[in-house]
């Protein structure tokens, strides 16, 4: 006879390895997604086929995030790639009521703020999305090819810190891949290990 407290520790491990097994891998197919923007709108990833689409989940409260942001460090990136027609969803996993939680008012508030320029911002309160892709911090970032596939999926940089100012001496690992990526290259660094805070799912 299983017990209570086994049972429950074991459906919790099922659950934990399902969300790893479900997880996105670089190289294989991204998995399609909709979510609403702060217009209201369903936006899907297959709607950007043929294009190169950088996925960022975010948290405006995250001091990682802030780090990034402050220093201009994501919003001259969004700007400089959907100048060239590269797609930039930002992504908010955060459940209602916990940290980084917003409405889609003080969504554009907070874009037009901090003079950055995704493509969309997406919402994703019940978490799907997010355990879907595997993101564990904000940022947590992705860059999917024209074709579809995952190209990269990681850390913004190399420096795992919330200083603005190790902002310059890091190695940018989106940049990076990106700059590969138009060259016609593989990525050299395809996955990288995330830093930030952790993602505010649901539960």
């Amino acid at each position: 006879m299983i017990s209570k407290k086994l049972l429950s520790v074991t459906i919790l491990l099922l659950g934990f390895i399902g969300n790893v097994a479900a997880a996105v891998k670089v190289d294989q197919v991204a998995p399609n997604f909709s979510l609403a923007n702060s217009k209201g709108q369903q936006v899907q990833l297959s709607d950007f086929k043929g294009k190169y689409v950088v996925l960022e989940w975010t948290n405006h409260l995250c001091p990682y995030v802030q780090k990034h942001y402050d220093s201009d460090n994501i919003p001259s990136m969004q700007r400089e790639y959907t100048q060239k027609n590269i797609v930039w969803l930002s992504i908010i996993s955060s459940a209602e009521g916990k940290q980084g939680h917003i409405d889609a008012a003080k969504s554009d508030e907070l874009t037009a703020s901090r003079n950055a320029a995704p493509t969309h911002v997406l919402f994703d309160p019940e978490g799907d999305v997010g355990k879907l892709y595997g993101a564990k911090t904000t940022p947590h970032m992705y860059i999917i090819d024209p074709a579809g596939t995952l190209k990269y999926a990681g850390g913004i940089d190399s420096i795992k810190s919330a200083n603005p100012a190790d902002i310059a001496k890091a190695d940018n690992y989106v940049e990076l891949a990106m700059a590969e990526l138009l060259a016609g290259k593989n990525v050299s660094k395809k996955l990288t290990p995330p830093y930030g805070c952790s993602v505010k799912y649901k539960g």
